[in-house]
């Protein structure tokens, strides 16, 4: 079922939540710019396993409420708080993909993991997408300031060359016009805004290090936009974390290798 959360006076979160007597929770927060439709094949298959599998979409994004201003990795933090203290969740496992990613470790390291006892990270941009000069496996700020000016300018054929880099495995055109739906779903400012996030945020190596839970990492060594070395740099950062390689994935590894996905994900909630 789906309904809204309010997080701010004028500001509601859109939720689905299936399964929801199951006391085996995750929350899933999806990455840029798609919503938590993006999930599909996991919550079709880990509720039969006996999850309950929530996903919000982020401000800004699918049927949340896209207001003009909230896009920095805070308050981004601050609306899963209010979904988690608003559905009064428990001992879940917190799971983010991509900039979702970087949203959950900003969450347990913000909110000191309230609510929170596993984390999985999915291809997340962490601890940052863009290169710096003491990181540099990341994106290239100037392509990120070519997103954010595609966006203004173009952004239905923004997404479509997005799209094409998403994925490993062969997609078919029905599956591509699906996925390219997802992003035409947000509003044109919170997907420039969450982009213009990535080049001005502070990097999460400061919050990884807060990070005391047991944490899993899964991600795709073939991934284009969160290059693999992300995925090496988290495993370095977070104390208790087990890396996991999709070895046929790009960024799109919770479709590339779904089922190794949801059996790596469902192992590791127990």
């Amino acid at each position: 079922m789906g309904y809204y959360v309010r997080v701010e006076r004028d500001v509601n979160i859109y939720v689905e939540d299936i399964n929801r007597m199951s006391k085996k929770t995750i929350l899933f927060i999806h990455g840029w710019p798609a919503n938590h439709k993006m999930f599909e094949y996991q919550f079709n298959r880990l509720p039969q396993k006996g999850y309950r599998c929530i996903g919000m979409d982020l401000r800004g994004f699918g049927q949340s409420d896209k207001p003009w201003e909230g896009y920095d990795y805070d308050r981004l933090a601050d609306d899963v708080r209010g979904v988690i203290e608003t559905l009064k969740l428990q001992n879940i496992t917190l799971a983010g993909h991509s900039t979702g990613g970087a949203v959950a470790v900003r969450y347990v390291a913000r909110h000191y993991g309230y609510g929170v006892s596993k984390l999985a990270l999915l291809a997340a941009a962490v601890p940052s997408l863009i290169k710096r000069p003491y990181f540099p496996y990341g994106l290239k700020a100037e392509d990120v300031k070519q997103i954010i000016q595609s966006t203004y300018h173009d952004r239905p054929n923004m997404l479509q060359g997005f799209g094409n880099m998403f994925f490993f495995q062969h997609i078919t055109q029905p599956f591509s016009n699906w996925f390219f739906q997802l992003g035409l779903q947000a509003a044109s400012w919170s997907t420039a805004k969450i982009a213009g996030t990535w080049l001005h945020e502070e990097s999460l190596f400061q919050d990884m290090g807060k990070i005391q839970i047991p944490t899993l990492i899964l991600h795709g060594i073939h991934d284009k936009v969160c290059h693999y070395p992300l995925a090496e740099a988290q495993k370095q950062g977070i104390k208790n974390s087990r890396l996991v390689p999709f070895k046929y994935s790009g960024h799109g590894l919770f479709w590339d290798e779904r089922d190794k996905f949801n059996k790596e994900l469902a192992q590791f909630i127990g």
